[in-house]
């Protein structure tokens, strides 16, 4: 497919393993491209090149103000959360994320370090009491950064499974009417259930975030409404992101040569890994979300005017060769700026440090316990997630 100046449907294919997008590495090389989406009226504009994905992301002048408008889109159904700070400019977006921002910060995260240890090598002990072969994500890349973030949030541990159902259902995409009957459904009912942990923690405060957001309605920085969509957003994502970026880590390490030997070697790389593998895998499936440009604005030589719907894809900016050399080589010595898998500007994502503390102990444990893992199964026969909003195996035996 030629990219040109005639806007090229974009389908958003399910992609094999963690290949990248095709469309996505041609439109690096093109200037800002023109593409139609499968739903929605009208073209669009995408934003591939890292230096115009981290301009229209800290612009003031593209609004993420869009649930009201009619837009190009990857899905036919389309299930934002209400009030979530996806769709809200600064300064409001500013005002709602203060709220949780002291509790991501690294000092909280290197306080927390200690406890997500202790929680993953109990769910190693698990995997290796299990025998091998066995499933690692079910026994850790999954269990790890729920029992996590539902332990920041304050989820009682009953309550857990009950949230991880609900945020595969919400974070895949609803294809058809039942499926976003379902999605409804699970929305309203996540909804619900932290209406009520929040009554339980204004009733009974406990050191947790939910006691944190009811103390700052109680305050009046954020309404009740805003503090659901932001549990919400916190609870679902924290464990749909991480269990499936971890997951394919894991899966990176044991496929590539000499990887997975080096962690092992020079446990102090674990830092440097992690953000190259968060740079390399084309983790999110798509192009993310809208934003609207509020007046005409000149992106890389394209004029962009007002009214018009722009994308912007963080995915593809990590492989910008202008920025990256080799772009598709996983260097855990790589120089550079800093990759945009978190997203940038105002909308960077409100959990970044706390997703790298994750990885960070999980890659370096498995080196220490585990320094013989390795994939059960031949690589090609990994299966894979379909129409998910960020791509991760089904599953991934392992022995050791």
């Amino acid at each position: 497919m030629t990219i040109g100046e005639t806007p090229q449907m974009y389908e958003v294919p399910d992609l094999p393993a963690l290949d990248f997008d095709p469309f996505l590495k041609q439109s690096l090389q093109a200037a800002p491209v023109r593409i139609r989406l499968p739903h929605g009226k009208g073209d669009c504009w995408l934003m591939t090149r890292y230096a115009d994905v981290k301009f229209v992301a800290s612009d003031a002048r593209f609004s993420r103000d869009v649930l009201n408008r009619s837009v190009p889109k990857m899905t036919k159904h389309f299930i934002p959360l209400d009030r979530a700070v996806s769709f809200v400019d600064p300064p409001d977006h500013a005002r709602v994320r203060a709220v949780v921002a002291p509790a991501f910060t690294q000092r909280s995260m290197e306080r927390l370090r200690p406890r997500a240890q202790a929680v993953l090598d109990g769910l190693i002990d698990e995997l290796l009491a299990a025998g091998q072969p066995a499933d690692l994500i079910q026994y850790v890349t999954s269990p790890f950064p729920l029992e996590v973030v539902s332990e920041l949030m304050g989820v009682p541990a009953e309550d857990r499974l009950q949230v991880r159902d609900w945020a595969q259902t919400i974070l895949t995409r609803a294809s058809d009417e039942a499926a976003f009957e379902r999605a409804k459904a699970v929305k309203k009912a996540a909804h619900d259930y932290f209406q009520g942990l929040s009554e339980e923690r204004r009733a009974a405060p406990r050191d947790d975030l939910m006691s944190t957001m009811v103390a700052a309605v109680d305050a009046g920085q954020i309404d009740q409404e805003e503090l659901l969509a932001l549990a919400t957003l916190m609870g679902l994502n924290g464990w749909h992101a991480v269990r499936n970026n971890t997951s394919n880590m894991v899966y990176a390490l044991l496929t590539q040569d000499g990887l997975m030997d080096r962690l092992r070697s020079e446990p102090a790389v674990v830092p440097k890994a992690v953000d190259e593998l968060l740079r390399w895998i084309p983790h999110k499936h798509g192009i993310g979300q809208p934003r609207i440009a509020t007046v005409d604005v000149e992106v890389g030589g394209s004029q962009i005017a007002a009214g018009d719907i722009v994308y912007v894809s963080y995915v593809a900016a990590n492989w910008d060769e202008e920025v990256y050399p080799d772009p598709d080589r996983i260097d855990f010595d790589r120089q550079g700026p800093p990759h945009v898998a978190f997203g940038h500007g105002p909308h960077f994502c409100v959990g970044p440090l706390l997703a790298r503390m994750e990885s960070e102990v999980l890659l370096s444990t498995l080196a220490r316990r585990l320094p013989e893992l390795r994939l059960a199964i031949p690589a090609d026969q990994v299966r894979w997630q379909t129409e998910v909003l960020i791509r991760g195996p089904i599953d991934l035996p392992v022995a050791w």
